[in-house]
């Protein structure tokens, strides 16, 4: 029986899916069950900000911290991006046990650094990922691969926000980390048993299938030469700075709307980590399907034009709600329109950035430098929920958040009429 590559399509469907879902996974437990936990136990909004934010942390510097290394290429049995792969589950899971060292939940730094740690190396595995799927999947089925990873993100997410909000209230901590261990072992995988070409080994000592094939090195200080030119094209800084606005936008209200519900509303931690996993798994699913097949056909840019502007009219909704007194009474409907359509926005924007990047020298960097910009953008605007509630108030944040999407709309509107047919 012919060993499971990436050369197939439903191999590479299954891995990407599964690679995602272990994130997915570790976010579920990290950004929705324990976040929830932290605000029910009495946490500020500052609190719970820092600790997203300090999670989310090496996210922003992953085009530096991985991307070239796994643009380059590693010499391995393994395969030449895979190598970094493995690297990166074995890493995450590592860093993952340090939280068996933490003496108690409460201890919201030290948790938040363990995460922070393990981010670092969640991320060497999301670049190793998005520079095998910029290998190895066609250009017209990006739409569908972003869909497919999507899913197994929120797949993932509402999985872990619905075990862990449970065993957190019912077990407590430490069995909650063992519980996420085996999970995300489990989770982790299919990724590791599917080769990325035939010839590669499946451990780092197993013996190569066949001879591997001839590669030219690449120099760091080229690769980083070449990598300046196409960032400066006007589509990589639109897209750049549209990614950094949307999360800013999304983390300073999500986070002080999710300790006002708790708090102020009276809603239970457990309950309100259902309810963001139920939503979380209806959009990325059916959502994320139908959205990745509308972008194949339409293009993606058109696709996140149209998407940007459903976010928009839904958080003039929701400013309207608030502001009209009715939190406490909307308060599902407000947690559905913040919910459904901005956790579409990725699936059109990962299309939209790999079609730039495609091809050329440091594809895996130009693309980590586009995906940085939205993970600072979600740890700045976490950061910021604290410290700017006083001058915004919900309503507000709401209110700007709509703002943000509106201009994101016509500026992605602009880029997509500009853009070569090929990249629409």
């Amino acid at each position: 029986m012919t060993a499971p590559t990436l050369e197939r399509p439903a191999w590479r469907y299954a891995a990407f899916f599964a690679a995602y879902l272990y994130q997915g996974l570790v976010a579920g437990f990290s950004l929705t069950a324990l976040a929830n936990h932290y605000a029910a136990l009495g946490f500020a909004a500052a609190e719970v900000g820092r600790h997203f934010a300090l999670a989310g942390l090496p996210w922003t510097v992953q085009p530096l911290l991985w991307g070239p290394l796994v643009d380059r290429g590693a010499a391995s049995r393994l395969g030449r991006r895979r190598f970094w792969w493995v690297a990166g589950f074995l890493g995450t899971q590592g860093a993952l046990a340090l939280l068996l060292l933490v003496p108690d939940v409460r201890a919201i730094g030290l948790v938040s650094a363990v995460f922070c740690l393990h981010s670092a190396f969640a991320a060497l595995l999301d670049t190793a990922t998005d520079r095998l799927i910029m290998d190895h999947v066609p250009k017209d089925a990006l739409g569908r691969t972003s869909a497919c990873t999507r899913a197994g993100f929120v797949t993932g997410t509402a999985a872990g926000a619905l075990l862990f909000s449970w065993s957190l209230e019912r077990v407590g901590f430490a069995p909650s980390v063992w519980l996420l261990l085996a999970t995300s072992a489990l989770a982790g995988l299919l990724p590791l048993l599917v080769r990325e070409a035939p010839g590669d080994a499946l451990l780092v000592g197993g013996p190569p299938a066949g001879p591997a094939p001839p590669r030219r090195p690449v120099r760091l200080r080229r690769l980083l030469r070449r990598l300046v030119v196409p960032l400066r094209r006007r589509e990589s800084l639109v897209l750049i700075g549209l990614c950094f606005a949307v999360d800013a936008a999304l983390g300073l209200f999500e986070v002080r709307f999710g300790v006002a519900l708790i708090q102020d509303q009276g809603w239970d931690a457990a309950l309100l980590s259902r309810a963001q996993a139920g939503l979380a798994f209806v959009a990325g699913t059916l959502g994320a399907l139908a959205v990745g097949l509308w972008s194949d056909r339409a293009g993606p840019l058109r696709a996140l034009r149209l998407l940007l502007l459903a976010c928009a009219a839904s958080f003039a909704g929701i400013a309207g709600l608030i502001a009209g007194g009715a939190a406490g009474a909307a308060g599902p409907a407000i947690l559905a329109l913040s919910s459904v359509a901005p956790s579409l926005l990725i699936v059109a924007l990962v299309p939209a950035v790999m079609r730039m990047s495609q091809g050329r020298a440091g594809a895996a960097t130009q693309f980590e430098i586009t995906m940085a910009a939205l993970n600072l953008g979600d740890v700045a605007g976490a950061a910021a929920a604290g410290p700017l509630a006083p001058w915004l108030g919900l309503a507000g944040a709401a209110a700007l958040a709509g703002t943000v999407f509106a201009l994101c709309a016509l500026l992605a509107g602009r880029t997509a009429r500009r853009a070569p047919a090929g990249r629409r």
